[in-house]
């Protein structure tokens, strides 16, 4: 049985669909693609497919990921190419590799989000961002499954700073097209831990610690997931234990087909 990762995106008004959503949408597109998908025993047998951390509904994303099993082996590009075109724009996806390796949810340790500010001052959202971090627990409290729970935000965020800013233009348009909405980037990056810290939290912690307060809903966007480099900070590529373990593999099947080679000697 062939396993295949893939990494696909939700970007403009499609990061307004639902898990469920995706996933009724996902399996229209394995069927149209023609994708020979292994499926699980029992009375009701489903494609196998597993959806690891997938973004809040709302929340654009370009690093959400899933794993499928599949009852012949395929070609991963032709696989992820016939896929993407069997989606609609919006979900697209955009990478995939083979499974070499167990353990990838584990792998899934922080995202990296981007939080675009309409209305907030470049300045203003740095100053924000430097009381956040310095402050040493920030308690938000929200709506779960089980009633409202209050956590400490502040612990799962290891890195929040404010990105190069711009100005939107000013949505009256006319003569005042010319002027400028200001508008403030902030990038961090956020472990995965148990309650998940989910970049609205640390919105309400900015406005708890440091009165931010956005005048309109933030843009989110997960810009990856991954494996967290305590050293530097950044997240790294979940799949690159897949593609070293392939490159890897590929000395070893070369050295076997050339042992398995009848050898040809001169008469």
């Amino acid at each position: 049985m062939q396993r295949v990762r893939l990494r696909y995106t939700k970007r403009g008004r499609l990061r307004f669909t639902s898990h469920r959503d995706f996933q009724r949408a996902f399996e229209r597109a394995l069927r149209r693609a023609e994708v020979p998908m292994a499926y699980s025993a029992g009375f009701t047998p489903h494609p196998k497919v597993s959806y690891a951390n997938a973004a809040p509904t709302g929340t654009a994303s370009e690093a959400e990921y899933l794993e499928i099993a599949l009852a012949a082996p395929r070609e991963v590009a032709w696989l992820r190419e016939r896929l993407d075109e069997s989606l609609p724009a919006g979900l697209d996806i955009v990478d995939a590799v083979e499974a070499k390796t167990s353990g990838f949810a584990e792998r899934l340790e922080a995202s990296a989000w981007e939080l675009r500010l309409e209305g907030v001052d470049p300045a203003e959202a740095e100053r924000a961002a430097k009381v956040f971090l310095t402050t040493s627990s920030v308690e938000v409290s929200r709506e779960t499954k089980k009633g409202i729970r209050t956590f400490d935000a502040r612990a799962a965020v290891t890195a929040l700073e404010a990105a190069d800013a711009f100005a939107s233009p000013s949505p009256s348009g006319g003569s005042d097209a010319l002027a400028s909405v200001p508008c403030a980037i902030l990038r961090l990056v956020v472990r995965h831990l148990t309650p998940a810290v989910r970049p609205d939290d640390v919105l309400s912690g900015l406005r708890s610690v440091a009165d931010l307060a956005p005048p309109v809903p933030a843009g989110v966007t997960r810009l990856a997931q991954g494996p967290l480099d305590e050293r530097t900070g950044t997240v790294t590529d979940p799949f690159a234990p897949d593609r070293d373990a392939a490159t890897a593999a590929l000395p070893t099947a070369a050295g076997q087909q050339a042992a398995a080679a009848p050898e040809i000697t001169g008469q």
